[in-house]
């Protein structure tokens, strides 16, 4: 229980009908008596406005650490995954794997099957004893590193330079299997040589899971944080919109307007189609030649 002390990461489970096997991610508030902890979710609202985290007594049998995850892994069938799914990891096992790259996943709890992208995915693990079972797998050193995405030129256009001072808040674009179309929120540390950045992520944390993840990142791959739009009361059908997941904005589309002002969102970088509300949504733009553009 030394670890579950005020302000330490968490992931918290429920036995509540269609939560069984799922961890939502939250933070300790502080130890209460009779080994329950008051938890603060970090997905989990009050209510549909998404503005007010949920906070719940929860018994110290229910919390464990974050669960550590491999950056780049092959899944085979038979094995027991995590999926990030409805704002939590919820855990199945792989019963297949389509000729497009996505995983079918069969999930004990509602007996469901259902299609993920491997990004969604990561190895399932216990909490036992203070240790994780199984271990995190020793990945080599050069899988460690993001790659970077080669500069995209527009023709007969300049590139101009980006320069960033420390502490910027920035979004970032990965080029790791599973992030297509994503930019995720992070701060400029400090800046080197031949226009490349030290950055650290918000959300991403390192292999150890003893902070958060930094990266050396080009600044081709650097953008400012986007600037407030006017408010738009309802999207449309194929408009370009940005959907908060998984703490990173994604590239999106508009593919279906559902009732109480909630989405069919299309996803071209993993093709996935997933259903939003209307506050996780923002509209999307495009840094281009040091200005915001929103795409017509």
């Amino acid at each position: 229980m030394d670890y579950f002390i005020k302000g330490a990461e968490v992931e918290i489970s429920s036995d509540e009908d269609g939560f069984r096997g799922s961890w939502f991610a939250g933070t300790v508030i502080r130890k209460l008596k009779n080994d329950k902890i008051l938890v603060e979710y970090k997905t989990l609202m009050q209510d549909d406005s998404r503005k007010i985290p949920l906070r719940e007594e929860i018994d110290v049998v229910q919390l464990r650490p974050p669960a550590p995850r491999e950056t780049h892994r092959e899944f085979k069938v038979s094995e027991e995954v995590d999926v990030y799914f409805n704002d939590g990891w919820w855990e199945g096992v792989i019963t297949g794997v389509s000729k497009t790259g996505k995983f079918a996943v069969f999930f004990r709890s509602s007996r469901e099957l259902s299609k993920f992208h491997p990004s969604k995915l990561r190895l399932h693990r216990e909490w036992v004893n203070g240790t994780w079972v199984p271990q995190l797998e020793i990945e080599p050193k050069e899988d460690k590193k993001v790659s970077i995405l080669p500069a995209k030129r527009k023709p007969g256009k300049e590139t101009v330079e980006e320069k960033f001072s420390r502490g910027a808040t920035v979004e970032v674009r990965i080029d790791e299997d599973g992030f297509q179309g994503a930019w995720i929120p992070a701060t400029v540390i400090k800046r080197f040589d031949e226009d490349k950045y030290l950055i650290q992520y918000r959300s991403l944390r390192n292999e150890e899971d003893t902070e958060f993840l930094k990266e050396e990142v080009a600044s081709i791959n650097i953008r400012p944080h986007p600037p407030e739009t006017a408010f738009v009361d309802c999207f449309k059908v194929n408009d370009k919109v940005d959907a908060l997941f998984n703490d990173c904005w994604w590239e999106g589309v508009i593919s279906r307007v559902l009732r109480e002002k909630k989405y069919i969102i299309y996803f071209p970088g993993t093709e996935d189609a997933v259903k939003f509300k209307h506050s996780d949504l923002r509209q999307h733009q495009e840094w281009i030649d040091g200005k915001w553009v929103i795409p017509s």
